[in-house]
């Protein structure tokens, strides 16, 4: 498998650091506000990258972290009011709820809170201190990065031109405009835990470096993120990290592209942004999670309610063999294999291959998905009532697998309503009495109660609209 290294700028294979496991580290939410689209676009595509691994038979221990507390949180908290704690307790419960919707949250999910790691944050700045990488001034710690040997190797970006570049307040007391904050002086009424350098709180790029250290080893395998972390968020973790051990910290770092709406970065800076909630309420998350994952995750995406729709009408093509392939195997009998269906079985081997070599190419969904539509399309096309169970049940256990990696599809039939059903029977009767007035007079009445029906070859198929 070949991964985009953000660090060498270049596709690598990728070698987990142990034969058999892999350790994976996504910067998670802030959780003061609902998650929005853009936040959601990592989750889903490194919740992906996890599920393929997996799928490949390596054991992944996955990290997504919480910051509960920030500038970020202290300020919302005190607009609320509420505290610190009951805010961060009560975003990352809503959290919870749009990640089961969009199918990643998985219970050995790891999701640490940077509040749970306080000791551990404050030992790390402290042995920080002690090698002289970090300096102490009235309670506030910052990073030297003069101390860190190749600082702006993951951005690429030259360190003259960033301290040039930086404004410099008038009471800066950094020695260096481009030093970073490690802990923070406590200030009234906001959260702060005692300290060498007394009571403060952690800077935001610590709380990452010190949970990935304590979960997943001093050297990680993947560190991922959106593009917009690489700096200063992820060069920073590396500076510290890299300075503290005398190790790599990880070896493959990924980074996903923006998500824009008008071809602006969305972010609640610009007020361009969509909440998962707000989505969720017009579509079902995982329509999001395809609408995600049916573009690369290295190229920008565009949103809009256009092809948010699209989307919709794709997953329903995909829904819709998949149940015509449950159909099937509820009718067609197992015997033998004939010719006609042994070549059946090896296009659907030659889709499967497909599906593997796009994820292999750097975790290329798009194309995997294009994969998934072509069992479907082909599935539709050659499989009836007469083809042997043997060749539709092992389509439908490989579509099956291949669409667990994407995260899709897993949603079973709904069931109806015993008066809805009586009335589709009712309505077919209808048809068959050749009487169309009162088979349209129970279609219209079943449309007004949200059930569209469709007539297919398989016969009455039905959604909910």
């Amino acid at each position: 498998m070949k991964l985009y290294n953000t660090l060498t700028r270049k596709k690598e294979e990728f070698k987990p650091i142990k034969d058999e496991e892999v350790t994976i580290y996504v910067c998670g939410p802030t959780v003061y506000n609902y998650i929005h689209v853009g936040n959601a676009r990592p989750l889903v595509v490194f919740d992906t990258l996890r599920r393929y691994l997996i799928h490949k038979g390596y054991k992944v221990k996955y990290v997504v972290n919480f910051t509960d507390v920030d500038d970020k949180l202290i300020d919302r908290a005190k607009e609320e009011p509420t505290t610190v704690k009951d805010l961060a307790d009560k975003y990352i419960d809503e959290f919870i709820k749009d990640a089961e919707g969009l199918s990643l949250y998985e219970e050995n999910t790891i999701h640490p809170r940077a509040t749970e790691y306080i000791e551990r944050i404050v030992e790390f700045v402290d042995e920080l201190v002690k090698k002289r990488a970090a300096y102490n001034i009235n309670g506030n710690v910052y990073f030297d990065i003069t101390k860190s040997k190749d600082y702006g190797k993951l951005s690429r970006k030259n360190v003259d031109e960033l301290k040039s570049g930086a404004r410099i307040d008038v009471n800066e007391e950094k020695k260096n405009p481009m030093d970073f904050a490690l802990w923070k002086k406590a200030k009234k009424g906001e959260p702060s835990w005692n300290s060498p350098w007394g009571r403060g709180r952690p800077g935001w790029h610590i709380e990452c470096s010190v949970m990935a250290k304590q979960i997943l080893g001093e050297t990680i395998d993947i560190h991922a993120g959106g593009e917009d972390l690489q700096f200063p968020h992820h060069e920073n973790e590396i500076a510290q990290s890299e300075t503290l051990t005398e190790k790599p910290f990880a070896k493959y770092w990924l980074h996903n592209a923006m998500i824009n709406v008008d071809n602006k970065k969305m972010s609640k800076s610009e007020f361009n942004f969509f909440t998962v909630r707000e989505i969720s309420e017009e579509f079902d998350l995982e329509v999001l999670r395809f609408f995600i994952l049916s573009a690369h995750y290295r190229n920008p995406v565009n949103f809009s309610r256009e092809l948010m729709e699209q989307s919709q009408k794709g997953l329903e093509r995909l829904y819709n063999g998949k149940n015509n392939l449950e159909y099937l195997l509820s009718k067609v009998e197992k015997r033998d294999l004939n010719l006609e269906e042994k070549e059946m079985q090896r296009q659907i081997d030659v889709f499967i291959k497909n599906f593997i070599n796009s994820m292999e190419d750097d975790l290329n969904t798009a194309d995997a998905i294009a994969s998934i539509f072509d069992i479907i399309k082909y599935t539709n096309s050659n499989f009836d009532e007469k083809s042997s169970k043997i060749v539709i049940q092992y389509t439908y256990d490989n579509l099956m697998k291949l669409s667990n990696v994407l995260g899709i599809l897993s949603k079973k039939e709904e069931m109806l309503e015993d008066e809805i059903l009586e009335l589709i029977k009712k309505r077919t009767q209808a048809r068959k009495d050749k009487n169309y007035q009162l088979a349209d007079e129970i279609r219209d009445e079943l449309k007004e109660r949200g059930i569209l029906l469709e007539d297919t070859q398989e016969g009455v198929k039905w959604k909910r609209i």
